[in-house]
């Protein structure tokens, strides 16, 4: 059965974005995009929440950014291969290939979906990921936990959301960064 990840990074004070929506606390590292690149080319399935998917839809939709250099044309080459779900209730169309929109997260279906893959899942985005985790979908998270207080924002899980979690690995980068990888006990 394949695994369900999440994938997020975050403040060390515990935000994927700031009060005003912003995804861009995160400065560009080498390092780190190679890193992240690796760690995602393992997956089959991206499930993303509709903000994400058009903050992510760029890659595929925008040449330009692959054409930045050979780390960005592998991160894009990366993103594009994937099938991707979008779950929203408003999103009318995709701009991506491989792409389907889900109206509403179905744990069943999520399931199935693990039970039948190949390769390993994704989920991103705070809300998609508390609905996989309370349904008790997620086996493991992927921090990149940044050297930086953001103050204020969005968590990267609700206040209220519990989960006894167990260190696999981790990892640290120049930058200060550090990948904390946790797999979920009782999964």
């Amino acid at each position: 059965m394949a695994k369900l990840i999440y994938v997020t990074n975050v403040s060390l004070d515990g935000y994927i974005e700031d009060e005003h929506g912003s995804f861009t606390l995160f400065p560009h590292d080498d390092e780190v995009f190679a890193f992240t690149t690796d760690l995602l080319r393992s997956a089959g399935t991206f499930l993303y929440g509709r903000r994400l998917y058009e903050t992510m839809a760029v890659w595929e939709t925008d040449p330009a950014l692959a054409a930045q250099s050979d780390l960005t044309a592998e991160f894009a080459k990366v993103w594009h291969a994937p099938n991707k779900v979008v779950y929203s209730t408003t999103l009318d169309a995709v701009s991506t290939a491989h792409t389907r929109i889900e109206r509403h997260f179905d744990p069943a279906a999520v399931r199935q979906l693990k039970a039948t893959a190949d390769s390993d899942l994704t989920v991103g985005g705070a809300h998609l990921a508390t609905q996989a985790l309370q349904a008790g979908l997620v086996d493991e998270c992927h921090l990149l936990v940044w050297p930086r207080l953001v103050g204020g924002g969005k968590p990267w899980l609700p206040a209220g959301t519990r989960a006894d979690l167990e260190l696999l690995d981790e990892r640290r980068f120049a930058n200060g960064a550090v990948h904390l990888r946790y797999g979920l006990r009782g999964q």
